[in-house]
């Protein structure tokens, strides 16, 4: 993981205490860009998952949270909705962004995928 302003290695940890905390560059770069955006903490609720972790919750079995390529996350005091807009127009023809009423996942894949 590169030097972060605003995240440790630690908040991106598979939630089941396995140890699995990766995360790729190019999403750290995203998460960075949207703290600075809204000049507000990034909270994240899921990050890396292990295979048993994601099965556990209900995840895809191409869950991009297996790789270290995705995150779901809150913004202190802004709304999911605010923060799928300024995602959607930053990156109108890439990465994985899924719009949810308390959180917006986020993934770096090749291509574009919305829902």
């Amino acid at each position: 993981m590169m030097k972060s302003e605003y995240f440790k290695r630690e908040e991106f940890s598979c939630k089941c205490g396995c140890g699995f905390a990766t995360v790729d560059v190019d999403l750290l770069e995203v998460l960075e860009d949207v703290r600075q955006n809204f000049d507000s903490p990034v909270n994240i609720t899921s990050a890396c998952r292990c295979t048993n972790h994601n099965n556990s919750v209900g995840g895809g079995v191409k869950s991009k949270h297996l790789f270290g390529l995705a995150c779901d996350i809150q913004v202190n005091n802004v709304t999911p909705e605010r923060v799928q807009d300024y995602l959607l127009n930053k990156y109108p023809n890439s990465k994985g962004i899924g719009s949810y009423d308390t959180f917006t996942h986020v993934d770096v894949r090749d291509g574009k995928a919305r829902w």
